[in-house]
């Protein structure tokens, strides 16, 4: 996948299950210097899909950091896992939370919930958008980020979108179903 342009695409996840299926998908994308943005009202799935990356790459105990406002994980191969839940920060504390200083980091891929508290994420950023449907089913929107002329650029973030795709497509994540894409 790498090199190739990832347009946005949509999926629905049926379960539960489903959710954090796709998420040991992203886990298993995902190196050092990802970014991902998990968008989405309160009981979407964002700390499912979470605890699903955290199965992919060997962390047991995955839990919303809502209260400690970042986790940090230390995953396979050296690469530290941190999630971070903004949901009760204002901007002016989540500038204050430090976490431009994850992205410095060499061995890191950050995960944050509530992402519109952050002042100034990541433009390079993959951003997810959660939504819940019916009966436990979630519609999850994957944008990777716009290049500097509008076209879709083939950074880091399309690369992770890109295997997850790629996952979905191949019956990596039973049940879940590509809706569109190009959204």
């Amino acid at each position: 996948m790498t090199g190739e342009r990832i347009r946005p695409f949509a999926l629905l996840s049926p379960s539960e299950e489903a959710t954090r299926a796709l998420g040991r998908a992203l886990g298993l994308a995902l190196s050092p210097g990802a970014v991902v943005l998990l968008d989405g009202d309160l009981g979407t799935g964002k700390t499912i899909l979470v605890r699903g990356v955290g199965d992919a790459l060997g962390v047991s105990g995955v839990r919303s950091p809502s209260f400690t406002l970042v986790n940090e994980y230390q995953a396979r191969e050296g690469l530290l896992l941190v999630h971070a839940d903004l949901y009760r920060l204002d901007a002016g504390g989540a500038e204050a939370l430090g976490l431009e200083d994850y992205l410095s980091l060499y061995d890191a891929a950050l995960l944050v919930e509530w992402p519109g508290r952050w002042p100034s994420p990541p433009e390079d950023a993959l951003r997810i958008e959660l939504r819940a449907l019916d009966e436990g089913r979630r519609r999850l929107l994957f944008r990777p980020p716009l290049g500097r002329e509008g076209a879709l650029n083939a950074s880091h973030a399309g690369d992770v979108a890109g295997k997850v795709l790629a996952a979905v497509r191949a019956g990596g994540c039973p049940d879940v179903e590509l809706l569109s894409e190009s959204c």
